[in-house]
């Protein structure tokens, strides 16, 4: 039986272009699928959730260092040690010291963060708040550096019992400056003696060190700790009054005053309540957290009466 005449059947063959058109389709599918397969997995990894580094206001710059070092669990005297190689935004008055501009706030921490990265957004957000509107103008106005209102705000932070009496004590200063009365505060003196006390004594403050403002006039040459911005503005902006001289008789009591007079009474009313709290050890001492600033020492004042 004649069979039905078929064409002879032909393999299908590739030539060189649809081999390589088929090779560079198969890469590409691969690489979708890379590039649609990589936000797939991501999604499945948990995000790391940021630690928290407080930096409270007042804390001088070892202590900040101290703190990063902690946090981030590295071998004590690290952080201190990159501030050199950190390439930190400092002013050039600060000669790479960044005292006074480590700004006091909470700063997310992760596994990635570095001393260097840590301490360079603090000075960021320093030069952030000097350079707000209020306290640029502020400073321009007293005729003042960024530095110098860092500076200045530094030693408000140190002596102001509380924030209420931060514009009193920016006060007391401005007028000291322009007296040409030396600063005489205590807490310029206890930075030059890494300590923090009220118990000045007179040998103390005859010193020879560049930040006793007892016997240099003018501010000290560098900020002292780590200001806040109401110390800034403070510093900027002083409470209006004629106020030279100032002492804390007890927490949330500081009294200012304009004559060395009367400034003498109040000391009196704080060494009367200091002694009152010593003879009684189980209550709490008033006149702990007292001081007493801006003021020569009397001749018959006890070595132990914090008296200048």
């Amino acid at each position: 039986m004649p069979h039905a005449y078929q064409p002879p059947q032909r393999r299908s063959r590739l030539t060189r272009r649809g081999r390589l058109l088929l090779l560079f389709t198969a890469l590409l599918g691969i690489g979708l699928g890379v590039t649609f397969l990589g936000p797939l997995l991501s999604r499945t990894e948990t995000p790391e959730k940021p630690r928290h580094l407080l930096i409270p206001e007042g804390w001088r710059a070892p202590q900040v260092y101290a703190a990063i070092d902690k946090e981030l669990r590295l071998p004590a005297g690290t952080t201190a040690s990159s501030v050199a190689t950190a390439g930190l935004p400092l002013p050039p008055e600060a000669h790479g010291n960044p005292e006074g501009y480590l700004f006091p706030a909470t700063y997310p921490v992760t596994s990635k963060s570095t001393p260097g990265a840590l301490l360079a957004t603090m000075v960021q957000t320093a030069n952030q708040k000097l350079a707000t509107k209020a306290v640029a103008d502020g400073g321009r106005a007293h005729g003042m550096t960024p530095y110098q209102t860092a500076t200045l705000a530094s030693i408000i932070e140190a002596e102001a019992d509380n924030p209420a009496d931060m514009g009193k004590v920016a006060r007391v200063v401005h007028n000291r400056l322009a007296k040409s009365m030396p600063l005489q505060m205590d807490s310029t003196l206890n930075y030059a003696l890494n300590r923090n006390t009220v118990d000045t004594k007179a040998g103390d403050t005859r010193i020879d060190h560049p930040f006793n403002t007892y016997e240099r006039q003018g501010l000290p040459p560098t900020p002292i700790d780590s200001p806040g911005l109401q110390a800034m503005a403070a510093a900027v902006a002083p409470t209006p009054g004629d106020w030279l001289f100032f002492v804390t008789v007890k927490p949330g009591d500081t009294r200012f005053s304009a004559t060395y007079e009367e400034h003498r009474k109040h000391v009196a009313e704080f060494n009367r309540l200091r002694a009152a709290a010593a003879a009684t050890p189980t209550a709490p001492a008033p006149g702990k957290q007292a001081r007493a600033q801006a003021g020569p020492p009397p001749k018959a004042a006890s070595p132990a009466a914090p008296v200048k």
